[in-house]
């Protein structure tokens, strides 16, 4: 169960925190109310990394893969500013 925790209490009971991590799931650490950090297991973040692919690959699995596109680049001169 994903569980929120307020920066100092998370400080605190920060042992609760990794244990809560490891056998509940990730742990959210707020500040003055904005969710500004996560707390995780070491497993979970093994499957986190190992489940990302080469971004060729991404790609080349893409719908848009094989597709005729044109990305060329605009050669054309830049906009005037425009004053406000």
């Amino acid at each position: 169960m994903i569980q929120t925790w307020q920066l100092q209490e998370a400080k605190n009971k920060f042992s609760r925190v990794v244990e809560n991590a490891v056998s509940s799931g990730p742990q959210i650490i707020t500040k003055r109310g904005v969710e500004v950090a996560i707390v995780i297991s070491y497993a979970e973040y093994r499957k986190m990394i190992a489940s990302r692919g080469r971004l060729s690959e991404f790609f080349g699995h893409s719908p848009l893969a094989g597709l005729d596109i044109d990305l060329a680049r605009d050669r054309s001169d830049a906009r005037e500013d425009v004053e406000l």
